[in-house]
């Protein structure tokens, strides 16, 4: 079966550091790992915009350079209709069974990003969704740590 590596916000933070180190460096490291062996790497437009809105918003311009050009290096998954029809029958769900993830009026990132990744599977290929926050999002998608995929 094939596999896609979908970014969630916090690696793709990570690697949009120009100045890296520890950890950060870490997931830089990791992911240039993965593109060499020939990993598909996706990243969702919902991370894109939970990384973007905050590096705009710190006035860090390299950083978002370096978001620009991983749009240009790695596979783009915009965001289409069907994404956000998937997105609000898993939030409806997630609150039905009393578990919900973000507060009742937010715009749920965690969902969005559940709904892109399982619109990538198929019968061949499946999608794991890279992340910091497996508990959330492992209710939805197959979610790990990014530093326990290899």
């Amino acid at each position: 079966m094939n596999r896609l590596i979908v970014l969630d916000s916090a690696p793709l933070g990570m690697v949009t550091n120009p100045q890296a180190q520890g950890i950060p460096l870490a997931c830089q490291m990791w992911l240039k790992s993965l593109l060499q062996r020939g990993e598909r790497v996706i990243i969702p437009e919902i991370a894109d915009y939970e990384v973007r809105r905050e590096l705009l918003r710190a006035g860090l311009l390299k950083s978002v350079r370096r978001l620009d050009n991983l749009k240009q290096t790695l596979e783009y998954n915009p965001i289409q209709t069907e994404t956000m029809i998937l997105a609000a029958s898993i939030w409806a769900e997630a609150r039905q069974s009393g578990q919900p993830t973000a507060d009742p009026k937010a715009l749920d990132g965690d969902v969005i990003l559940a709904a892109q990744a399982r619109l990538l599977c198929n019968d061949t290929t499946e999608a794991i969704v890279a992340t910091t926050n497996v508990a959330h999002l492992n209710r939805f998608i197959r979610a790990l740590d990014w530093q326990s995929i290899d």
